[in-house]
């Protein structure tokens, strides 16, 4: 969950930052930030303007495209999934890994 797939695209040291992220059924933010460490590979993703939007961790075993021309992140969720997903709390998730563990047991939902 926490690797991005062989068959996305991807390549290693590229910084997704900025780029869109596509769900299965549009648009529905931009990375905000990045994190490729091994294990660990996650996007944060900003779902809409400061007022109404906010930020959502994306497993890197979500992503299903990544085109490095287009500046697109493509994942294999909708955007109601997306948008659904617990809050990102930078401070909570950089000192322990009980946010990290919130965000695996709500994208594993979708696995089982």
């Amino acid at each position: 969950m926490w690797s991005c797939p062989d068959t996305t695209g991807y390549v290693t040291g590229t910084d997704l930052t900025g780029f869109t992220v596509e769900a299965t059924d549009g648009s529905v933010g931009k990375v905000g930030k990045h994190s490729a460490d091994a294990g660990a590979c996650y996007l944060v993703v900003d779902t809409g303007p400061w007022i109404f939007g906010r930020e959502v961790l994306l497993p890197a075993g979500i992503i299903t495209a990544v085109d490095i021309e287009q500046r697109s992140v493509h994942v294999g969720r909708t955007k109601d999934e997306i948008e659904s997903a617990p809050e990102y709390v930078p401070d909570r998730h950089d000192r322990d890994d009980s946010q990290r563990m919130e965000f695996a047991d709500y994208y594993l939902a979708f696995f089982r």
